[in-house]
């Protein structure tokens, strides 16, 4: 078994001081929130009682993010949490976070293999189409109050450069076309 295979081991010293038992350093909390993005699982260990103590400190690292304003838990979650303990539905609570994660994972892993699968990765996920939409209602909807260009439909006044001199028909051409590289570029997002 590979050494990333096993979580990483941090024992927690009397002076409550965090060491790395793999690099033989000592490390942050916010070094080890590095860790976990990364993928690697940890355990934090008491040095001298043994206790399990990586709880503590998961809690303690997201409870600092969200007070930096780094939210992720929106406050009816969070209502929610507290009253789970209050209640016969606490037993039911972390399998149910659980498997919410688990699929929020494989979503993104779904999400991911469609970018590199599909010709526009973003065709197979769920509400892109929808998305696509707002995007032509609001495109439409900005160019509605606009001033209507010869050859893009409409009855208005031909367009003025910062000169104030008027659009030939070659440069109306030129910004049409970087137009529709735009929404190109913006369906592919």
């Amino acid at each position: 078994m590979a050494e990333t295979d096993k979580p990483l081991l941090i024992k927690r010293y009397a002076s409550r001081r965090l060491y790395n038992t793999e690099t033989s350093d000592y490390v942050t909390l916010e070094d080890i929130a590095g860790f976990i993005r990364a993928g690697r699982e940890v355990q934090i260990v008491d040095l001298k009682s043994g206790d399990d103590l990586t709880r503590q400190y998961l809690l303690q690292i997201v409870a600092e993010h969200e007070s930096k304003g780094e939210s992720v838990l929106p406050i009816n979650v969070l209502t929610d949490l507290v009253r789970s303990y209050t209640t016969e539905v606490q037993s039911v609570v972390p399998q149910f976070l659980a498997m919410s994660f688990e699929m929020f994972r494989n979503g993104q892993s779904k999400m991911m293999e469609n970018f590199t699968a599909l010709p526009n990765p973003m065709a197979g996920v769920p509400g892109f189409e929808d998305l696509v939409k707002q995007q032509e209602a609001f495109m439409k909807t900005l160019m509605s109050g606009m001033p209507s260009v010869p050859g893009w439909g409409g009855s208005g006044p031909a367009r003025e450069d910062a000169d104030g001199e008027p659009t030939s028909a070659e440069d109306l051409a030129q910004i049409k076309k970087q137009l529709a590289e735009l929404q190109k570029k913006l369906s592919k997002l």
